[in-house]
C-alpha cells in the first residue's frame, strides 16, 4: 500500500487546494511518484480529461492544477465525483467524468452509496499505481450534521487509513479557535487520524505567532507542521475566492502608454471563470470581476463568462441592470466577448428544455444566431486557428449548441477539420470553447484587436508572455513555500507511516452514531468546495 495524506481545512477556501498542490510539487522534486485526489468536489470550474475510452470527461480544475504539480496527466480518477451547482437546491452529478443526473437534498441520500463506492475504488487504484496519493478534503471535517454520510473528509481517512492535517486561514481571523474547534468536534476515532495543523496566508512577524502555536500544541497534543506566508502571486486556478470587484493577479505595467481594462461579469452561476486568468498575466491588462453596471460602462472589453444556468443568469443580468450596460457597451462599438453560456446569452433566442426547462426565451440579440439545448452534454478538447493562422486550443463543456445562424456570419475559430466555431460580428465575439486564452498567439491577437476596437492606440501587446510558464512558476513557488516553511521531515514521516499512536482525545468530541458503529462510512459530504 502506498503512502498517503488527507489535507483537510477548517473552512472552504482555507487553502486546501494550494497546500495539496505544494506538497505534490515538493514530493515530485524528491523523485516520488505522486498523484492528487479529491473524492468529491463542488465547483463549476472544471477541466476536460480524455478518458481511456477516448471520450471527454470532467474533473475539478483544482485537481487538473494539482496533476500539473505532480508532473502527470490529469486523470478522471483524481476527482471521481464532481457536483456542478445549477441552483441553490440542485447540482449536476459528474461521476468519473460523465454527467449521470441531478442531485437534490431529496435524492442525495439514495445516490451517495454509489458515489462513495466509486470514490473509494478510484483511490484504491491510484494507491496501487503511485508511491503517494495526496488527498484534498472538502469544506470542513467538522460539519457534524453531515459526518454520517462523509466520504471526502474523515470518512475517507477512516476508510483508507489516512493520516490528516488541518489547514487554517489566518487571514480570516480566529485561526486558533477554528483549528481547536475542528478537532474538538470530532469523535475519538476521527481525532486519532488528525496529526497536526498548517497555518496558511500569514503576514507578519512569526515570533508574535509562536505563543499561540505553543498553546495549540499543549491543548491538542499535536504539532503545527508549519506556517505558510501569504503570497501575492498565488492566485491562478482559484475555486472559491472570486470576490466581487476583485482584480485578478498583479498586472505588470503596460508595454505602451495605455492600459486595457477588462470587466468580467460575475454571474451567480459562473463557470470556468479561470478562462480570463491568462488575460490577467499580460502586462497592461487589468482584469476585474464585477457585478457593477458602472464598471461595465468604464471597461474597454466586457466578458460574459460561462454559466451553469444560462437562462437563469440571463434573467439576473436583466434584473440587475447589467444587461442594459452590456447592450450600451456593444452599441458604442466597444468589444464584447461571450464564452460558452455567455456566448449563448448573445443569441436572438435560447430554447432550453434541459437546464432551466423554460423553453424559448429571448437572448440579448447581439449575434444573429439561435441556441438550443441538447440533453447529451458535449465534453471534448478542441484545436483550431483564429485571426488568420493563430493556433488555438480549448475545451468544450456544454449542453447548448447553435441551432441556426446567419449564413453570412463568420466564425471566430476554424477547427482543424475546417468547420467554424463561434461567431465574430464586428465588435462582438462568441465561442463555446473554454481555455482559449492559454494559447499565447491567439491571446495576443485577440488583445490587439480588442485594443483597436476600444480605441486604446497606446496599448501594446507583449510578445514574450508564456501562460504555461507563468502557471509552472506558480507551482514551483508552491513547492518552494512547502520546502521552506513546513517541517518536511515530519511531513514525510506522516505520509509514510501514518498518524502516530497515542494522540490525545480533545473533549467534548462528537457522539458516535449507530450508523458508524455498524458499518464503514459510505456517504458524501455536502460541502464540496
Amino acid at each position: 500500500m502506498s503512502g498517503g495524506l488527507l489535507v483537510a481545512g477548517t473552512t472552504s477556501d482555507a487553502g486546501k487546494s494550494v497546500v495539496t498542490a505544494g506538497i505534490c510539487r515538493w514530493l515530485r522534486r524528491q523523485g516520488v511518484a505522486v498523484a492528487p485526489f479529491k473524492a468529491q468536489n463542488m465547483s463549476n470550474n472544471s477541466a476536460v480529461v480524455i478518458g481511456p475510452d477516448g471520450r471527454g470527461g470532467e474533473i475539478g480544475r483544482a485537481q487538473a492544477m494539482q496533476a500539473a504539480a505532480c508532473g502527470v496527466a490529469p486523470d478522471l480518477r483524481f476527482n471521481p465525483v464532481l457536483l456542478k451547482p445549477g441552483s441553490d437546491r440542485s447540482s449536476q452529478v459528474v461521476l468519473l467524468g460523465e454527467a449521470v443526473g441531478t442531485v437534490t437534498a431529496g435524492n442525495f441520500r439514495t445516490l451517495r452509496p454509489r458515489l462513495a463506492e466509486a470514490a473509494f475504488a478510484a483511490l484504491a487504484e491510484l494507491r496501487a499505481e503511485y508511491d503517494v496519493v495526496i488527498c484534498e478534503g472538502a469544506g470542513s471535517p467538522a460539519e457534524i450534521n453531515l459526518r454520517d454520510g462523509d466520504y471526502v473528509n474523515l470518512g475517507l481517512a477512516r476508510h483508507a487509513r489516512l493520516p490528516a492535517i488541518v489547514v487554517g486561514d489566518i487571514d480570516r481571523g480566529g485561526v486558533f479557535a477554528s483549528m481547536f474547534g475542528t478537532l474538538a468536534l470530532l469523535d475519538a476515532a476521527d481525532q486519532a487520524l488528525v496529526a497536526g495543523f498548517v497555518i496558511n496566508k500569514f503576514r507578519g512577524d512569526l515570533d508574535l505567532l509562536r505563543p499561540g502555536l505553543d498553546m495549540l500544541t499543549r491543548l491538542t497534543g499535536r504539532p503545527t507542521y508549519g506556517v505558510l506566508p501569504w503570497h501575492v502571486d498565488l492566485w491562478l486556478d482559484a475555486e472559491d475566492s472570486l470576490a466581487y470587484g476583485r482584480v485578478l493577479g498583479r498586472p505588470d505595467p503596460p508595454k505602451g502608454d495605455e492600459w486595457l481594462d477588462v470587466a468580467v461579469v460575475r454571474l451567480p452561476r459562473i463557470s470556468n471563470a479561470t478562462d480570463v486568468e491568462a488575460l490577467a498575466t499580460e502586462p497592461g491588462v487589468r482584469v476585474r470581476l464585477t457585478v457593477e453596471p458602472a464598471e461595465i460602462a468604464a471597461a474597454d472589453l466586457v466578458v460574459l463568462p460561462g454559466s451553469k444556468s444560462t437562462v437563469a443568469d440571463l434573467e439576473w443580468l436583466r434584473r440587475t441592470g447589467l444587461a442594459d450596460a452590456v447592450l450600451r457597451h456593444a452599441a458604442a462599438g466597444r468589444p464584447l466577448l461571450g464564452i460558452c453560456g455567455g456566448f449563448q446569452m448573445l443569441a436572438r433566442t435560447i430554447h432550453d428544455e434541459v437546464e432551466s426547462g423554460r423553453g424559448r426565451v429571448p437572448g440579448l440579440g447581439l449575434l444573429p444566431i439561435d441556441v438550443a439545448f441538447d440533453p447529451v452534454k458535449t465534453v471534448t478538447r478542441s484545436v483550431g486557428t483564429a485571426f488568420g493562422a493563430a493556433p488555438v486550443h480549448g475545451y468544450e463543456i456544454h449542453h447548448g449548441y447553435v441551432l441556426r445562424a446567419d449564413p453570412a456570419l463568420p466564425p471566430l475559430i476554424f477547427r482543424t477539420d475546417g468547420r467554424g466555431e463561434g461567431a465574430l460580428a464586428g465588435n462582438v465575439f462568441g465561442t463555446h470553447w473554454h481555455g482559449t486564452f492559454a494559447s499565447d498567439e491567439f491571446r495576443r491577437r485577440f488583445l490587439a484587436e480588442t485594443a483597436r476596437l476600444a480605441g486604446r492606440r497606446g496599448f501594446r501587446v507583449a510578445d514574450d508572455t508564456s501562460f504555461a510558464a507563468v502557471r509552472d512558476r506558480a507551482l514551483d513557488l508552491l513547492g518552494d513555500l512547502v520546502e521552506e516553511h513546513l517541517d518536511t521531515d515530519a511531513l514525510w514521516r506522516l505520509i509514510a507511516q501514518g498518524a502516530p499512536d497515542g494522540l490525545p482525545f480533545v473533549p467534548p468530541g462528537a457522539p458516535v452514531s449507530p450508523a458508524r458503529e455498524v458499518s464503514p462510512p459510505t456517504g458524501v459530504t455536502g460541502a464540496g468546495r
